[in-house]
């Protein structure tokens, strides 16, 4: 069961956040906050949930408001853009719910700020933020994790937050300094499960601490890498260009089934157009046979740098 403490202060993806909820992935604020953005409580919503999920499934999504519920583990409830409300089930364990609130209801609060929220991980090569999209299990977070080997520092993993600056150019908020790895990918980067915390229990995949390659400022985005597994056994690197950009950027926009029905579709139009016009964006199309994550920070700089020059 999760447990309740005094309300604790934080930061993540350039919002200060007031829990009731320990949150230790994310950065904590020891001083007083003026400004609070999200608040995160504790509330029985059972009631509230029956009454609504007999007409809308495990989803119920409306202007301003996203309910769900996972079953065995909560009852979730997004307002607004500044408040996440958690009913817990009995017997819930609290790295499952911490999951949801940093996943999904971190997602749709984004939307809800009209912060374009993407499915992937970023990281920053020379002065510039680079987005690894993609669908689950494509490598973003192993790629990510290649380019950390190479010397640059993690922006985010799971979801890249993108605003915009007074001049009209895309920027990447960092989140809190955590990346999630397969073992796969651990076995492949020499490092040790038992030195890492499971999602789940008896999951493969763990948290793993980036503590000294987090980049803790916002940095203006200059590209966006779509990752897609192919049966081929060579890795292509091609430019994404026209509408086909819009199609790529909803695809892999965070949990994008709510934008229809939460009345932002027009916003999210004109928000992917913007960031559309202002990077670069390519499509890495790799072999899934093969472990390419070490191959491909070095096959993208290349690709930057002939963009450059051109």
């Amino acid at each position: 069961m999760i447990k309740t403490f005094a309300k604790v202060n934080y930061k993540v993806f350039g919002l200060n956040v007031v829990s009731e909820i320990t949150l230790p992935e994310l950065i904590q604020i020891q001083s007083l906050v003026e400004r609070v953005d999200i608040r995160i409580i504790i509330k029985d919503l059972t009631k509230v949930w029956s009454e609504c999920a007999n007409t809308h499934g495990d989803f119920m999504v409306k202007k301003n408001l996203v309910m769900f519920q996972v079953p065995n583990i909560a009852i979730f409830s997004i307002q607004d853009g500044n408040k996440i409300i958690v009913s817990p089930f009995t017997g819930s364990m609290e790295g499952e719910i911490r999951l949801f609130i940093l996943g999904t209801c971190m997602g749709i609060i984004l939307q809800q700020r009209k912060i374009l929220p993407l499915h992937g991980s970023a990281v920053e090569i020379d002065g510039s933020a680079y987005a690894f999209i993609g669908n689950s299990g494509a490598g973003k977070s192993t790629l990510a994790s290649a380019f950390l080997n190479n010397g640059s520092r993690i922006l985010t993993d799971d979801i890249i937050a993108i605003s915009f600056s007074e001049d009209g150019r895309p920027f990447v908020t960092p989140s809190y300094p955590q990346q999630k790895l397969w073992q796969e990918s651990l076995n492949e980067f020499g490092l040790e499960n038992h030195q890492f915390q499971p999602l789940f229990e008896r999951e493969t995949k763990y948290a793993i601490p980036v503590h000294s390659q987090f980049s803790r400022e916002p940095i203006p985005l200059g590209g966006i890498f779509e990752l897609v597994k192919t049966t081929d056994e060579e890795i292509e690197i091609r430019e994404v260009k026209g509408l086909e950009r819009l199609h790529t950027l909803f695809y892999h926009t965070y949990r994008n089934f709510v934008i229809a029905p939460s009345e932002l579709m027009d916003w999210h139009f004109n928000t992917s157009a913007q960031v559309v016009k202002k990077i670069d964006f390519f499509q890495i199309v790799r072999p899934a046979s093969q472990f390419t994550a070490h191959d491909l920070p070095g096959l993208i700089l290349k690709k930057l740098q002939r963009v450059d020059i051109s």
